[in-house]
């Protein structure tokens, strides 16, 4: 495979990856009100052939995060225990904002690497042509 396509390859599982961290960040925002949600997490995860990495990424496995359920405080919700309180989710709004703006500028910079190397390539074709 050409460097071209690699780095064309490379932008595209870049992008793909983000997508998908993206929709776990929309869920997350989502579900901010939701009694008992735990917020979804994954890692990226380096794509190996033949025992060589090829660049490329993905998500990994979703995880739900372990920090404590906040306690919320309403006598009048149907879930409440005897105090009045119940689980409401872990999800910080503050950070799955952060979360979504990283997501969405590292799309937009395979986005760029990936026109890049398009154009790179296109120009290539170009100059072998003459």
């Amino acid at each position: 495979m050409s460097d071209l396509s690699q780095s064309m390859s490379a932008s595209v599982s870049g992008m793909k990856s983000q997508a998908a961290r993206l929709r776990l960040v929309s869920e997350n925002i989502a579900n901010t009100d939701t009694p008992g949600y735990r917020r979804k997490t994954a890692a990226f995860e380096n794509i190996w052939q033949a025992g060589q990495k090829t660049g490329d990424v993905k998500l990994g496995d979703v995880k739900l995060s372990q920090m404590a359920l906040e306690r919320v405080y309403d006598p009048s919700h149907p879930m409440a225990d005897e105090t009045g309180h119940y689980d409401g989710s872990n999800v910080d709004l503050v950070v799955e904002i952060a979360d979504a703006r990283e997501a969405q500028r590292s799309y937009e910079a395979n986005l760029r690497m990936f026109d890049q190397a398009r154009q790179m390539s296109s120009s290539l074709r170009e100059l072998l042509r003459r």
